[in-house]
């Protein structure tokens, strides 16, 4: 560790003892780590790494089973997605999913699991309990982005070169409509509501705001941050209270997360987190949020009340993806 991060880290753990920051429950966060080949096990009470186990090959995207019982992982290079114990880490069973898996994402039944495959243009769905291919959907050019509705009639897949939000029907498994967004979507989440969907534009420097029920874009959130090129504010990760009230979007490069007030889709203030900041993931009971940052091998926690960095935790290489589970 750099003089620097270890003063960052210090810091960001001095903060946390000030403000009084603690967690009411302990979960367990994963983290998947690119470049290594590995997930990164952290205790949410301790803020620490427990554990580092090997996986597939880049791994990238990750959910959990809806029982807390597997974690399921992306490993792009290995062209499949691959099914652990979350207790054990212990591998259990591969699923098919074609070409460079990236990004994936559960039906609510806990049965359906959607993936995107870059290569491939399509969309895959698998049963993850019989492990077979349920049908493949075609979509745009490089699709990213899963986002489901909270009711699970509705996916969407974001395309990264078409530079469309595709909105299937999860019953016919069809496209029924497609959005023009902003250069290279790479995230798409619904509110809890199902009032808003988010779509992150990476090169754009965007998000757009759309209304699921019409898909007439509502608005676009857009960021200024002094000192910082508009080149290097490259929006990804978001993620939104279950208040409805506040959304937080991950700027890439910028190493920055954004507070976004979700009613006027103004920023309200910037949040210094690690470099390359990527993906994010609540806790449970909503009071933590944990980025990925890629370029400095570490998660920053945030205190969502306060809407503070609180600690740095060191874990493997290029992290990427998080996913978070009751303990």
């Amino acid at each position: 560790m750099s003089r620097s991060s270890a003063i960052f880290t210090a810091f960001l753990s001095a903060a946390a003892i000030a403000s009084g920051t603690s967690t009411a429950d302990a979960y367990t966060a994963y983290i998947t780590n690119e470049k290594d080949n590995t997930v990164s096990v952290i205790d949410t009470d301790k803020l620490e790494v427990i554990k580092t186990v090997k996986v597939g090959q880049r791994p990238r995207g990750i959910v959990m089973s809806n029982d807390g019982k597997w974690i399921i992982i992306c490993t792009s290079d290995d062209n499949d997605v691959k099914v652990y114990d979350a207790k054990t880490l212990e591998y259990v069973k591969s699923l098919p999913s074609g070409p460079d898996p990236e990004l994936l994402t559960l039906h609510p039944d806990g049965n359906r699991l959607y993936v995107a495959n870059e290569d491939d243009n399509l969309v895959t769905v698998v049963d993850i309990h019989t492990s077979q291919v349920i049908t493949e959907i075609p979509v745009g050019v490089e699709p990213e982005g899963m986002g489901m509705s909270p009711d699970g009639k509705v996916l969407v897949n974001t395309s990264e070169t078409t530079n469309m939000a595709h909105f299937i029907d999860t019953t016919k498994h069809e496209t029924f409509d497609n959005v023009l967004v902003d250069s290279r979507p790479r995230v798409a989440i619904f509110n809890h509501t199902q009032t808003q969907l988010w779509v992150s534009s990476e090169v754009g420097g965007t998000v757009t705001v759309i209304n699921p029920a019409d898909r007439k874009i509502i608005g676009k959130v857009t960021f200024d941050i002094p000192g910082i090129t508009k080149e290097a504010i490259q929006p990804v990760g978001v993620r939104i209270t279950k208040d409805d009230k506040i959304a937080f979007v991950a700027l890439g490069p910028a190493n920055r997360v954004a507070v976004v007030d979700t009613a006027t889709l103004k920023v309200l203030k910037y949040i210094l987190v690690g470099q390359r900041v990527w993906q994010m993931y609540f806790t449970p009971d909503g009071k933590q949020l944990f980025t990925t940052n890629g370029a400095s091998n570490d998660v920053t926690v945030i205190d969502v009340a306060n809407q503070k960095a609180i600690k740095s935790i060191k874990v493997g290489r290029y992290p990427w993806g998080v996913v978070i589970s009751p303990d």
